[in-house]
């Protein structure tokens, strides 16, 4: 078991990560039951979720919770199901699909709504809590956001002051964008006790006197999911309301977004497999020049594209799911209480968790664009569905911190394991520095071995970060933090290797299983992502490079680079049209 980042230095075998086929009977019976939740309850409204119908939303939550639904992450003892990590992040995959309205709802509750208190309330406050979360009976919502502090998340300036009895905090201020604020029993409040460095965590209830709601937001998309701003205006809160310790604020609200980021990938997967589906159906339907459109190259190379995205986040999302799920059970079998095990198996993964809410918010607005782009004009209508999956798809990239936002985490995590030991990145990317100066090897991968090439090509590809990162450290040493731009391109090299990784090596455990000739779709798939992830990662690195490199050195890292992420050729049109014809046969998405 690789710790988190160490995916970075440490090769991993396809019989050590884990992929969705391989959930076992349990799991596929929820995902089944969730699936008919979807069908039966939210697909045949789709339209009236476009129309602002905040009351059909909360009742769907409420049948939710009758169907445990709501309690899959909160242990049986509190009234829940106590279902491992990596299901609870498949059954966000399954629930989320139907409509952005729902999935929100259901995201801002069983998450950033409910784990604060599983993972630092005390006892008496979960077992006041949890049961009527877990069951439906409480809905809940999150209060972090404020006017003046989105990304800067410790910058809220809502007050707590201690009344002269010492027995309640007076809370006042304002929070913004608060999903299910309209239908909200329990509040997750962040304000600032005096002058606190930090921020602190709060349990408020509906109906304490002071607590008033803005007006429903009118949003892009997302329109039957309950947005209001909500108002503290001296709200008296009993003590024992006080969240996980005194300055603890800004670490439940972290904590609680790292599980928000992995969930959130989850989240768009059903989605983008429907965008996929119903484009496949249009192409297949819609008639020009005579034929259909889906035997057309160019319809083709979306599809295809939209299906090796979808392939390829899918993969990773479930690998550092089961990461974090093994973490956790490491630590409960050591004698770590659950909270505590929960903490530290998600935040050892938090680099995972951000990459994955990047290349997964990205890839459902690339699907749903591209769905548009397929159905043409009919594309840009509200008859059509296109049109309410684009807008509802956009706001995932500001979701859990907007995606620059965790670009430039992800990386500065990584720059942080290493300062404190815990990443041997500075010691490996020495390592490359040598290599540099010696002679290439001529040793050429035995490609009659599935994927023998593709595996030394992402070994390259590290090596490229390594470099880049390397490189980047020693000129900037402490100031690199400030420079956003080198980040974000050392964040983006990072995401395409880590996903890259996951699809080959997905792709390699199933034809272990099934044999290469009934799983060469999906070879053909993790061989197109790697093939773009190897483009992306030397535009990134380019970039790096000629940030700050001048002369010789320049002229070094470049070709350093270009030693890395060079000489991988496939044939990618044909692989589309392959993959494609599959699609176009079975007219949804078949991976």
């Amino acid at each position: 078991m690789i710790k988190g980042g160490e995916f970075l230095i440490k090769d991993q075998e396809a019989k050590d990560i884990f992929i969705p086929e391989e959930f076992g009977e349990d799991q596929l019976m929820m995902a089944s039951a969730t699936k008919e939740f979807v069908e039966k309850e939210l697909d045949p409204h789709r339209e009236q979720f476009e129309k602002k119908d905040y009351k059909l939303t909360e009742d769907c939550m409420k049948k939710a919770g009758e169907l445990g639904l709501l309690g899959i992450s909160v242990p049986a003892e509190y009234g829940g199901m106590g279902m491992p990590f990596n299901t609870s992040v498949l059954i966000c995959d399954k629930i989320s699909g139907a409509n952005g309205s729902f999935s929100t709802a259901f995201g801002a509750h069983t998450g950033i709504g409910t784990l604060p208190i599983l993972l630092y309330g005390d006892d008496a406050q979960r077992k006041k809590y949890l049961p009527k979360l877990a069951s439906g009976e409480w809905m809940g919502c999150y209060c972090l956001t404020e006017p003046g502090a989105g990304s800067d998340a410790n910058s809220g300036k809502t007050k707590a002051v201690l009344t002269e009895d010492g027995k309640h905090y007076l809370i006042t201020g304002q929070k913004m964008w608060i999903s299910n604020a309209g239908f909200a029993d329990v509040f997750i409040v962040f304000a600032r006790i005096e002058d606190d460095k930090n921020i602190t965590g709060f349990i408020l209830e509906k109906g304490m006197e002071g607590i008033t709601l803005g007006e429903e937001e009118h949003k892009l998309g997302l329109n039957s999911s309950s947005t209001r701003q909500v108002f503290f205006n001296e709200v008296k809160v009993p003590v024992e309301s006080l969240l996980g310790g005194r300055e603890n604020g800004f670490k439940i609200a972290m904590n609680a977004l790292n599980v928000g980021r992995i969930k959130l990938s989850a989240a768009v997967l059903d989605a983008c497999r429907r965008v996929i589906g119903l484009s496949t159906n249009y192409a297949n339907e819609r008639i020009q020049f005579g034929i259909q459109i889906a035997k057309f190259g160019a319809i083709k190379h979306k599809l295809a594209d939209m299906a090796v995205r979808t392939y390829a986040i899918e993969s990773a999302t479930y690998r550092s799911g089961n990461d974090i799920e093994k973490n956790i059970l490491r630590l409960e079998d050591e004698g770590v209480d659950h909270q505590q095990a929960h903490l530290k198996g998600i935040e050892e993964y938090a680099i995972e968790c951000s990459i994955v809410k990047v290349l997964g918010s990205e890839t459902i607005q690339f699907c749903s664009d591209e769905g548009i782009q397929i159905y043409g004009g009919m594309g840009y209508s509200a008859d059509a569905p296109m049109e309410a999956a684009y807008r509802d798809a956009r706001i995932a990239r500001i979701y859990e911190g907007t995606n620059e936002i965790n670009r430039m985490l992800l990386v500065g995590m990584i720059l942080k394991k290493a300062m404190k030991g815990q990443l041997d990145i500075m010691g490996a990317a020495m390592k490359v520095a040598e290599d540099l100066m010696s002679i290439p090897s001529f040793d050429k991968p035995d490609d009659s071995v599935l994927f023998a090439v593709e595996k030394e090509q992402i070994k390259k590809m590290k090596k490229a970060i390594l470099m880049c990162a390397g490189k980047a450290a020693q000129h900037y040493a402490m100031t690199i933090e400030r420079e956003q731009e080198i980040l974000m391109n050392l964040a983006d090299m990072v995401i395409e290797v880590y996903t890259a990784e996951s699809a080959i090596l997905r792709a390699e455990k199933l034809a272990s299983k099934d044999g290469e000739e009934a799983t060469q779709h999906k070879i053909n798939m993790s061989k197109l992502f790697l093939y773009s992830s190897i483009k992306n990662c030397q535009k990134s690195g380019e970039e790096v490079i000629l940030s700050f490199a001048e002369g010789d050195e320049q002229r070094m890292l470049l070709m350093g680079l270009k030693r890395f992420t060079k000489g991988y050729t496939i044939n990618p049109k044909q692989m589309r049209r392959d993959i494609a014809a599959k699609l176009i046969e079975e007219n949804k998405y078949c991976f």
